[in-house]
């Protein structure tokens, strides 16, 4: 957070809870969030609070690939 609070655990636990229903509900794919820490896929904001953004995927976006799940963006859809 912008108060330097540790939020790590909580994404975990949202991921966790998420793939569950993912394998409860035989999801195959998913639209999630572009630039989101936990649903980005292509890039995430960097945490600073600065706007900045890096290459790389969000936690949750991650576990899903993992998991054979398709994941794409808002901005997939236009």
């Amino acid at each position: 957070t912008e108060d330097h609070i540790d939020v790590t655990e909580a994404f975990e636990k949202g991921v966790s809870e998420v793939m569950k229903l993912i394998k409860l509900h035989d999801i195959d794919l998913a639209i999630l969030k572009s630039k989101s820490p936990s649903c980005g896929s292509r890039e995430v904001y960097d945490g600073t609070f600065s706007r900045n953004l890096i290459k790389g995927a969000g936690i949750l976006s991650l576990s899903m690939t993992k998991n054979n799940i398709k994941t794409i963006n808002e901005n997939d859809l236009v």
